[in-house]
């Protein structure tokens, strides 16, 4: 038996399967400590109960996905506004620095991942897919990248990379605390912090202050989104025009960058970012509810081995990564160690992972007000462009 859902039930499913997620992350403490996404959690269920109905016999699932990839660009369109040279400039020296660390880290998880899918003689893309696509870039990046993946011979991919964010964003909010506390205690670095929770709060409040939003902005925050998908597609166009593998949303993200800048520089008109960040949530979470409901988990079955093997890597990458490259360049201090901590957090899984590490730590040693600037302006801001080029690269040279 094949049941058949069209646009309109199936955009209606995902809502569904999101709800269902966000009940159960409210009401089971480990979703909520390693900030597993709600559209992760019931997307997941939602595919292991489509996995053992396939496997029975009883019934195949067949869903009109074609709002997924209008959701998938409206949420990246959203992240390019985020790309402000002019807070990038703010940020000094040290914003550079450790956007700069992280993108060498990117190199690394892609180089690490492909030569182990060499090793186990599986494609090449694969090996992307247990890299920065997941890891570094998390479920979203995921969802764009592993499809061209899939479509270049790499089968399972999608699967891969969505299994491989999962993993990371727990591991990455398992290992960057013991990582900064075996920092700070081996140099000696809290001693001149006050060790009080008043402390830590003071710093988060300096990333978490927003303004109010505004209902009126809404409109004039979906029509820039929208112009700026539009002229996405034509320079999308023009890369696939020149022979290269481009995912479609990279031309729209470029678009609300160009975009932005320009509001920034000449105050011809606003850029209303609040607004645009809460359009970006409700986009990123139905299209991970919708990929997450259409994962063929049978896939992972021959993959299992290599993909354990390949995931463990990864996290040893990490742990050395942190601790012996971000620390040092970061400048052999506290707030070194606590943004090694916070580096864990978004090269594995995701900003919110990062941030969640550096609180625990602030709570405990004292106030790091220079990572809690630094951390969300590569992570949530520029980080995605640079992960995007090197990956494009990377699959270009491969596929």
């Amino acid at each position: 038996m094949v049941l058949k859902f069209d646009l309109i039930q199936t955009i209606a499913l995902a809502v569904a399967v999101l709800f269902l997620g966000q009940t159960l992350r409210k009401r089971i403490d480990f979703l909520e400590k390693y900030c597993i996404p709600a559209a992760v959690v019931g997307g997941l269920i939602f595919a292991t109960l489509f996995l053992v109905l396939r496997q029975t016999g009883i019934l195949a699932l067949e869903m009109d996905i074609t709002l997924q990839k209008v959701l998938m660009t409206a949420f990246f369109t959203t992240v390019g506004f985020t790309a402000s040279f002019k807070l990038l400039k703010k940020g000094g020296i040290k914003v550079l620095v450790f956007l700069g660390v992280s993108v060498i880290l990117v190199l690394l998880q892609n180089i690490v991942g492909v030569s182990l899918a060499k090793a186990f003689n599986l494609n090449p893309l694969l090996g992307l897919a247990t890299g920065s696509v997941p890891l570094t870039g998390g479920h979203g990046t995921s969802g764009a990248f592993a499809p061209l993946f899939e479509k270049a011979g790499a089968i399972g991919a999608t699967t891969v990379a969505m299994a491989s964010a999962t993993f990371g964003l727990v591991i990455g909010s398992m290992i960057g605390g013991p990582i900064a506390k075996r920092l700070i205690e081996k140099y000696g670095l809290s001693q001149n912090h006050h060790k009080s929770k008043a402390a830590g709060k003071a710093a988060v409040i300096l990333v978490e202050k927003t303004k109010e939003l505004i209902p009126g902005n809404f409109a004039s925050a979906a029509s820039q989104i929208i112009l700026a998908m539009g002229l996405g597609t034509i320079i999308s166009t023009f890369f696939q025009s020149v022979g290269m593998t481009f995912p479609s949303y990279l031309g729209a993200m470029f678009a609300a960058a160009i975009m932005r800048n320009i509001s920034d520089g000449t105050k011809l008109y606003n850029t209303f970012m609040d607004e645009i960040d809460v359009i970006g949530s409700v986009s990123l979470s139905l299209y991970l509810s919708m990929a997450l409901m259409g994962l063929k988990l049978w896939e992972l079955a021959e993959l299992a081995v290599p993909l354990v093997v390949m995931l463990l890597a990864q996290t040893i990458l990490m742990i050395l990564f942190a601790y012996f490259v971000t620390f040092r360049l970061m400048g052999r201090d506290y707030e070194a160690a606590v943004l090694a901590s916070g580096h864990c957090g978004f090269g594995m899984g995701a900003t919110p992972n990062a941030i969640a590490n550096m609180e625990t730590l602030v709570s405990k040693y004292g106030a790091a007000p220079a990572a809690f600037f630094i951390l969300p302006l590569v992570g949530s801001l520029f980080i995605d462009f640079f992960n995007a080029g090197i990956i494009t690269a990377f699959m270009n040279f491969f596929a």
